[in-house]
């Protein structure tokens, strides 16, 4: 597979085994996604993003939509490309859903795959009291939990900028000098 920047900024893979999404693309789908949620009139209290990948969009579509409220729930389901554990599992450090009782509350992800990521989220702020509606770059066919919001829908992986290239290491950095 071969990667090449076009003349957006957008990062094109020539293989068509995957949806490869560039920086420029990004900025431009979660300001599209920040429209998609003010136009359906949900103003939501807090942003609350899926750690790791919902970390970026989160932050994105907050600064959009004006609401400075953050936080993050880690879940951990990917292990690798097409690897994951048999269920999502939280990991530390625990958000305080009893702080978001009575609350509107905007969960993002990168992607709906399997949506049990999305699923197990939903269910834990929701039972706290809070209203939770979902948003995503990405839903795939077959989704368990189908987000409120949707920028894209695919069924190839996606590579996403911010893990389109391998950990930063001291080993890697040696190797590349």
């Amino acid at each position: 597979m071969t990667f090449s920047l076009d003349d957006s900024g957008t990062t094109e893979l020539t293989s068509s085994e995957r949806e490869v999404l560039g920086w420029l693309e990004f900025g431009s789908a979660s300001r599209e996604l920040a429209h998609e949620v003010a136009g359906s009139g949900f103003v939501p209290d807090v942003v609350v993003a899926i750690a790791r990948g919902g970390l970026l969009l989160a932050g994105s579509i907050s600064y959009a939509l004006g609401v400075k409220s953050c936080g993050a729930l880690n879940v951990e389901f990917y292990t690798g490309i097409g690897e994951r554990l048999p269920d999502p599992i939280v990991l530390p450090p625990l958000l305080d859903e009893s702080e978001l009782a009575g609350k509107k509350v905007l969960l993002v992800d990168d992607v709906s795959d399997s949506g049990r990521t999305l699923k197990l989220a939903m269910e834990l702020l929701s039972v706290g009291g809070a209203e939770v509606r979902t948003v995503v770059l990405y839903t795939k066919p077959g989704t368990v939990h189908e987000p409120h919001y949707t920028w894209r829908r695919t069924s190839q992986w996606i590579t996403f900028p911010w893990s389109a290239l391998p950990p930063v290491t001291v080993e890697a950095e040696a190797v590349q000098a």
